[in-house]
């Protein structure tokens, strides 16, 4: 999909402050800095729409990122940073929560993992506590440019097996730096929404 018009529709802590328009909705996850913003933004072709930071945790509301007026992508706090406060830690939890089990345009989740490593057990909690909810995930293994591409497949391997990746959901390696699988990511963002797959 080509995307031309994009916006930063609200950021939200509650329910009360979700968008109203009826868009499908997809939510994007990940630990800190496995670089949920970098695919966004390769996504939207935008340098700076997802603020990128240096700062782990830096995220701390539900961003809804307005598509072509046709869908929200949702980018969540990130998971997994050790000097992010108990606190702030149950708060995301709750926002989180409270999202995957009310709102009703919500169509699914990409997981983002780090190519260059094992999933961590923070992220097996997260692929099991999506599919609690029933939702259809899309793993996306992030920085595989900075991967040997004679172990791929071993990595795809690696990472279905330590996810106990479910058949039905699909594992895309991708690259901001390359664009490698951002057009293999649409295809399932299309797929997922029903939204019109124009030319990317």
């Amino acid at each position: 999909m080509k995307v031309n018009n994009v916006s930063l529709t609200i950021s939200a802590v509650s329910a009360a402050q979700y968008p109203a328009t009826g868009y499908p909705e997809i939510v994007f996850v990940g630990r800190s800095n496995v670089g949920k913003s970098s695919l966004i933004n390769r996504l939207i072709d935008r340098k700076s729409m997802a603020r990128t930071s240096a700062v782990p945790g830096k995220t701390q509301t539900l961003n809804f990122y307005n598509i072509e007026d046709q869908l929200y992508f949702v980018d969540v706090p990130g998971y997994g940073y050790a000097k992010v406060s108990k606190r702030d830690r149950e708060r995301f939890a709750g926002m989180i929560e409270e999202y995957l089990s009310t709102r009703k345009p919500f169509r699914g989740a990409v997981q983002l993992v780090d190519a260059r490593h094992l999933p961590s057990e923070d992220d097996v909690s997260m692929y099991q506590y999506l599919k609690y909810f029933n939702v259809d995930v899309l793993v996306v293994g992030t920085k595989v440019d900075k991967t040997s591409k004679a172990k791929r497949q071993t990595i795809m391997r690696d990472i279905k097996r330590t996810l106990d990746l479910n058949q039905a959901d699909q594992l895309i390696m991708f690259s901001a730096t390359t664009g490698e699988g951002k057009d293999a990511v649409w295809d399932w963002l299309e797929n997922q929404t029903g939204i019109g797959g124009s030319e990317q």
